[in-house]
């Protein structure tokens, strides 16, 4: 498949060399393109452009960018350029505020998530909540001694779903599909979770979630 990666931070970089180095093409989109020279020549394979122009490459996008930016960065790519298109939202609803005791502050209430307001501005978009609730150190090819992760997807296209879910199996993890867009409202707060040993342990990797079923 094509991908159009909207995002050009620490998420954007690692998730656009994990689906490179799994075989699919790849454009990374950044305001600034200019700036990405050095990860460009650490993978020739993949191109890079603006956010419209990784839009408009990939088959399926993925946004990458800090919450708060994510409505600017959906707008600057066009919305003509994600029309019926997969978009996978690794965002998170984050406040520019420093945490209170490990937990992060989020600009959404517990009634609503920043993937519903996406998908209500853009809504000929398919979007699926994937690759939020988890560090950058584990995003591709995890290697813990549970075994697989569960990463936690929703949206309200299942064709979307599908898509997402086949990239999360080749980069080594097991999905569990919660429902619909609304399901976003739990899953953006594991971030919340999954960062409180971060902050308070400096422990940004060796773990993530895991669903147990009977």
């Amino acid at each position: 498949m094509r991908f159009g990666v909207i995002g050009s931070g620490d998420v954007g970089q690692t998730l656009a060399g994990g689906v490179g180095t799994h075989g699919h093409e790849v454009m990374i989109g950044s305001r600034t393109p200019g700036k990405l020279a050095k990860w460009a020549q650490q993978h020739p394979e993949a191109k890079v452009g603006t956010f419209a122009e990784a839009a408009a490459f990939g088959d399926v996008v993925v946004l990458a960018v800090a919450g708060h930016a994510a409505a600017e960065a959906l707008r600057l790519a066009g919305a003509e350029n994600l029309r019926g298109k997969p978009v996978l939202d690794a965002c998170n609803p984050t406040e520019k505020v420093p945490p209170v005791n490990g937990v992060l502050r989020f600009f959404t209430g517990p009634n609503d998530s920043l993937m519903e307001r996406l998908q209500r501005e853009f809504p000929e978009a398919k979007f699926v909540k994937a690759f939020s609730s988890v560090g950058i150190a584990l995003m591709v090819n995890p290697q813990l001694k549970g075994g697989k992760p569960t990463m936690f997807i929703c949206g309200n296209d299942e064709g979307a779903k599908q898509v997402a879910t086949t990239i999360l199996d080749q980069f080594g993890w097991e999905t569990a599909d919660m429902g619909g867009v609304e399901s976003a409202r739990a899953i953006e707060p594991l971030a919340m979770l999954w960062c409180i040993p971060a902050f308070l342990h400096n422990e940004w990797s060796g773990h993530a979630f895991k669903l147990l079923r009977d």
